[in-house]
């Protein structure tokens, strides 16, 4: 599970092959959350408030590149880094 981005303690993923709808994983401490790339909201899962809305802001202003990554990661490419929040 490759590390995309990190930022603020949370760590960003994304798996190879992975099924649809477009998504990543985001970590936080002990807490985990899928959040589908098309709509910006955690699908499944928990973030606490203040790391959610950072990575779902995060989320909207790379979402071209996070598409970009998960066709890579379909095709089992290497995947690019993406630029954290700052």
């Amino acid at each position: 599970m490759p590390t995309i981005s990190d930022f603020y303690g949370i760590k960003i993923y994304m798996y190879w092959d992975e099924h649809n709808p477009p998504h990543f994983h985001a970590e936080y401490a002990e807490f985990k959350a899928i959040i589908s790339i098309n709509e910006s909201v955690a699908t499944k899962g928990f973030l606490p408030s203040k790391q959610l809305k950072l990575v779902l802001a995060w989320s909207e202003i790379h979402s071209i590149e996070l598409l970009k990554n998960w066709n890579l990661a379909q095709n089992r490419s290497s995947l690019i880094r993406i630029d954290p929040l700052r």
